[in-house]
């Protein structure tokens, strides 16, 4: 992770140096133009995947079923108005010293950062 913000009101900015993967590889900024919630754990405390939860990717994995997921939608109050709590999906980023979670309705705008 190299960095993340909120580039404006409830919206996420996230800053993510591959180098360490290859040094070849260019460092990927993902864009949430809004999002219900996000979370940044020390990867030494990141709970390991269990069968009941359901995901797609390895280094970039998008969850339909979650212990988060479910948390967020047990914490939040669902605003039909913006986003029903069915729509809601969970993004994990698992980085070298973080774990990024985060919960949208949106898909990320992703982009590779050159130089």
């Amino acid at each position: 992770m190299e960095e993340i913000l909120e580039s404006k009101e409830n919206s996420l900015r996230m800053l993510i140096n591959r180098s360490s993967l290859n040094n070849d590889l260019p460092m990927v900024q993902f864009e949430f133009e809004s999002y219900i919630s996000y979370s940044v754990i020390d990867e030494c405390f990141s709970y390991s995947i269990d069968n009941s939860e359901i995901s797609k990717g390895k280094l970039f994995r998008i969850y339909t079923k979650s212990r988060y997921l479910d948390f967020i939608k047990l914490a939040t109050n669902e605003r039909e108005d913006i986003c029903l709590s069915e729509n809601y999906v969970h993004y994990q980023f698992p980085c070298l010293n973080h774990t990024i979670d985060v919960i949208s309705c949106e898909v990320p705008k992703i982009t590779e950062v050159i130089g």
